[in-house]
């Protein structure tokens, strides 16, 4: 991609180089090919991340074309992103894939892969993409400093270990990081104390102890002393405790909530997802079409006859009932073991390759028509950044692809 080291200034200086960069920087030099952008990479190899997500598929979008239901995937930023969205949203990224020559799959859950299956897919697109707009890449460029002095040509000086370059416009996309927070801290930017989201629950319970690897399809889950924080969805026992989207999903809702309390609290699970009244309809059901058959021998719909086995003896249900036998006190434990099952959490465990931070630069702070720092015309920031963060499933992905296509727009100009 050319000799980056050739030249100290640059009409765009681009530090990071993950998606967000990668997208901002081509974005820029394709709209005005006139433009030298550069792209700044303190890791031996760009896009790391994109390598490594979706089991080293990557998972680049998801197939969720409506704006207002896109948003509802961000825990923070739903708001903010819905205009964002109307201009580059997930439709855009796969024409924008499209048009270089990759093509992306929906899977059964709307997730959206390479046809190829291989992150590889992606991030040779977007090296070639990069490559063949101009773009200069520079590896092992970690940033030491970077200082602005108001009213020149050149006002950004972005100092590295062996030398500086000097940026007309400065893109910032370093990821979630203390040290670039606490630069921007001291620029008078407001930054939203960081914490973990995404996250799975620790969990030493009787009842799923050597369950590992079982799953019900729709569980709903409750966090107790907390009004509306509830999530519902496929729910995971794992060797650790709990996981699967149902979990991800209320560790991104609560990630403030539960930081606070310390990752410790109670959990309540509705292993079937339906209301009370609904479990003891199906088991009245029972009573009357199956009165002679074991109820150890004849699980709740989507139920692992492992769990179902556990929930019987959580319920205090004897192994050689029949339907029929179940009594009116026998009938109300069942009910509640299958809908209202609480377990004591007592931390969290870190899902699989996902690094995802709630929190960043306050959106209070961007002007996010452009992706543009209010405080300085001249600077633009994307990415994990922001106090921006999505459950999984491409969410993440795509609100970095949006904030770096916008920018590259804005910074052409």
């Amino acid at each position: 991609m050319g000799n980056p080291r050739s030249s100290a200034s640059w009409d765009i200086v681009v530090v990071g180089g993950g998606a967000a960069g990668f997208f901002a920087a081509i974005t820029a030099a394709e709209a005005n090919p006139k433009l030298k952008v550069l792209i700044l990479e303190k890791g031996r190899e760009c896009l790391q991340k994109v390598r490594i997500s979706g089991g080293g598929r990557c998972n680049v979008t998801h197939a969720c074309w409506d704006p207002a239901e896109l948003v509802s995937n961000y825990p923070r930023g739903s708001r903010e992103l819905l205009g964002p969205f109307t201009r580059f949203g997930p439709r855009e990224t796969v024409d924008w894939f499209a048009r270089r020559g990759v093509r992306l799959k929906v899977e059964s859950d709307g997730r959206m892969f390479p046809a190829s299956d291989r992150s590889e897919t992606i991030v040779d697109c977007l090296l070639g993409a990069a490559e063949k707009a101009g773009v200069m890449v520079r590896t092992s460029a970690r940033v030491e400093a970077i200082d602005r002095k108001e009213g020149e040509a050149l006002p950004w000086t972005i100092r590295l270990a062996d030398g500086e370059v000097r940026a007309r416009k400065l893109f910032l996309a370093t990821g979630s990081g203390p040290p670039i927070w606490r630069m921007l801290a001291e620029w008078g930017i407001r930054i939203v104390d960081p914490i973990p989201s995404l996250f799975t629950f620790q969990v030493r319970h009787p009842l799923i102890e050597g369950l590992a690897g079982l799953s019900v399809p729709r569980a709903d889950l409750k966090v107790e002393g907390v009004k509306g924080l509830h999530a519902t969805g496929p729910l995971l026992i794992t060797h650790w405790g709990l996981s699967g989207p149902a979990v991800l999903r209320l560790s991104a809702w609560g990630a403030r909530e539960l930081h606070a309390r310390g990752y410790r609290f109670t959990l309540s699970v509705d292993w079937d997802a339906g209301r009370p009244s609904d479990v003891a309809d199906w088991i009245e059901g029972k009573r009357m079409d199956s009165p002679k058959k074991a109820v150890v021998n004849t699980p709740a719909p989507h139920m692992p006859m492992r769990l179902w086995e556990r929930l019987l003896e959580l319920a205090g249900i004897p192994e050689g009932r029949y339907w029929a036998e179940i009594r009116r006190q026998e009938l109300q434990a069942m009910t509640g073991a299958l809908t209202h099952t609480t377990f004591s959490v007592d931390g969290k465990s870190t899902f699989k390759d996902e690094f995802v931070t709630a929190g960043g630069v306050h959106l209070k702070e961007m002007d996010l028509r452009s992706f543009s720092a209010r405080r300085f015309p001249d600077l633009w920031m994307a990415g994990e950044m922001l106090d921006i963060d999505a459950i999984t499933g491409g969410f993440n992905f795509q609100a970095a692809w949006t904030g770096g296509w916008i920018a590259g727009h804005a910074m052409a100009q």
